[in-house]
């Protein structure tokens, strides 16, 4: 910067709101400090990812959005996964006793369950949660079914989110990194998603 063009001072209002807020600086009242701007446009920010990201979900008008948002056509169950996993087999997975012998493409079916039930879960969140926002524009009955579906849900988001961590990192080794590098191994696609394997590499699973 030459000495011709100095750089400009800073706003004393700007440098007060950075720490502190609810003060008089000049002819300006701070507001909001600087913390509290941060967590609102991160709010708003994860709202809109939220909310575009439910609407392919919401209705098939909104499917095309799904490509930009990591796809939704995968998660679709197939017609063995709908009669399977909804008894034993989901136990299975939960304890990672793994059938080398299905033909799993690149979801499983316990993964996809998954999926499904986050999203219904966190419409079951956000419907209670207005509700529980307004107070007064339902009955007693509704509120407080409001309030104890918010709360399960909450457990069981808290549940499935340490089965979650689990499954992707010491009872799958290899998964994580799918998460953080974006690539897994081949011998790991061969064992866990032997269906998704032939397609992607036209090999047979099972020659080792």
């Amino acid at each position: 910067m030459s000495a011709a063009n100095p750089p400009r001072p800073i706003d004393p209002a700007v440098l007060a709101a950075r720490e502190r807020e609810d003060i008089l600086v000049g002819d300006e009242i701070v507001r909001h400090k600087l913390s509290s701007r941060v967590i609102h446009w991160l709010v708003a920010l994860t709202f809109f990812v939220c909310f575009f990201t439910g609407m392919p979900i919401w209705t098939p008008v909104f499917g095309w959005m799904a490509t930009f948002f990591g796809g939704l056509g995968d998660m679709i169950f197939g017609r063995d996964e709908r009669r399977g996993w909804w008894g034993p087999k989901l136990i299975h997975y939960m304890k990672w006793e793994i059938d080398e012998g299905e033909e799993v493409g690149k979801y499983n079916g316990g993964q996809k369950l998954f999926f499904w039930s986050v999203a219904l879960g966190a419409i079951g969140v956000l419907v209670t949660g207005l509700l529980m926002w307004f107070p007064g524009k339902a009955g007693s009955v509704v509120m407080q079914l409001a309030y104890i579906l918010h709360d399960v849900t909450f457990i069981l988001f808290a549940v499935a989110v340490v089965f979650h961590i689990y499954l992707g990192t010491s009872a799958e080794p290899g998964t994580f990194r799918s998460m953080t590098r974006g690539t897994v191994t081949r011998k790991w696609a061969r064992l866990h998603h032997p269906g998704w394997y032939r397609k992607v590499t036209g090999e047979d699973p099972r020659r080792r």
